[in-house]
């Protein structure tokens, strides 16, 4: 192994905090990583490492070794990836929120993977706020507003969003006009909390150029969108989400649209990955594909 692939190595450990999830990151047998930094730390002639057999970080001399190895790293993957002859290769891990996935990236992979055929992708699903060094995520795709953080997010699109109900939950409560028959006729909500948060999230209406937000009662509370979809559909309160997700439910007459007027705020869609991490050729070219799958600022 090269002093260049053993940096990789290095600083893939440092990130993962771990051997054993490096080398399977890197498609490496663990006794080559282990082996890799005995070499690495030999010639160098300080521990870059504290190791217990839960744990693994970073010693100073390792921290202060890790951050010139990300340089050195970025600095050659740029040269690589001036010439047109370097084709995108590897493993690249995204996190994206279910729905959205399953509706805008899925049904497009194909096309992706066909002009990159030597990336490999791994997707897993949620909406959670990630560590996505720690846990080994090039980039997540979220839906809604973002929290402070260090990482570079990238705005993709607006979806626009929808109040409704079920015809059931309508024959109950009636077909509310106004913003202001909600509370007067006793409606009811489905509760969502957010993941990132832990709050609640009212329902929202712009009304004369301002966002009106109101709490209603709610019979259940939840976390999942799926499950949000389907306590709509069980006529157990009303829901805001994103229009494409309940189009089909329009259609089909499961889903009543309401309060159109009165439209709450469109959802932002955005792109993450860490500042501090050197963008790889793959994740360049599927952070430029991604952009791609919104051609409007609002859906």
């Amino acid at each position: 192994m090269d002093r260049y692939d053993a940096m990789r190595v290095f600083t893939r450990i440092v990130e993962r905090r771990s051997f054993t999830l490096a080398a399977e990151d890197l498609g490496l047998p663990r006794t080559t990583v282990t082996d890799a930094i005995k070499r690495m730390e030999a010639r160098l002639g300080v521990r870059l490492l504290q190791r217990t057999t839960r744990h693994v970080s970073p010693t100073l001399d390792g921290e202060a070794y890790y951050r010139r190895c990300l340089q050195l790293i970025a600095d050659m993957e740029d040269a690589e990836s001036a010439f047109a002859t370097v084709k995108p290769t590897g493993l690249l891990c995204i996190d994206v929120q279910g729905t959205l996935a399953r509706h805008f990236v899925v049904p497009r992979l194909p096309e992706f993977l066909s002009r990159y055929p030597e990336i490999e992708l791994h997707i897993s699903e949620g909406d959670r706020f990630i560590d996505l060094v720690r846990e080994g995520v090039d980039c997540v795709l979220r839906v809604g507003e973002l929290q402070d953080s260090d990482m570079i997010a990238r705005r993709l699109a607006m979806l626009a969003e929808v109040t409704c109900a079920s015809p059931s939950y309508c024959e109950r409560y009636g077909i509310p006009v106004r913003i202001d028959d909600l509370e007067r006729n006793g409606h009811r909500m489905v509760a969502f909390r957010s993941s990132a948060t832990g709050a609640i999230l009212p329902l929202e209406f712009s009304a004369g150029g301002s966002l009106r937000k109101i709490m209603l009662s709610a019979p259940m509370t939840v976390t999942g969108a799926e499950t949000y979809t389907a306590a709509a559909l069980a006529g157990l309160g009303l829901i805001q989400a994103p229009r494409y997700r309940l189009e089909s439910y329009f259609a089909s007459g499961e889903l009543l649209p309401l309060l159109e007027d009165y439209p709450p705020s469109p959802t932002p869609v955005s792109l993450l990955y860490p500042r501090s991490k050197q963008l790889s050729p793959r994740l360049r070219v599927f952070i430029d594909w991604t952009a791609g799958l919104f051609p409007s600022s609002s859906l």
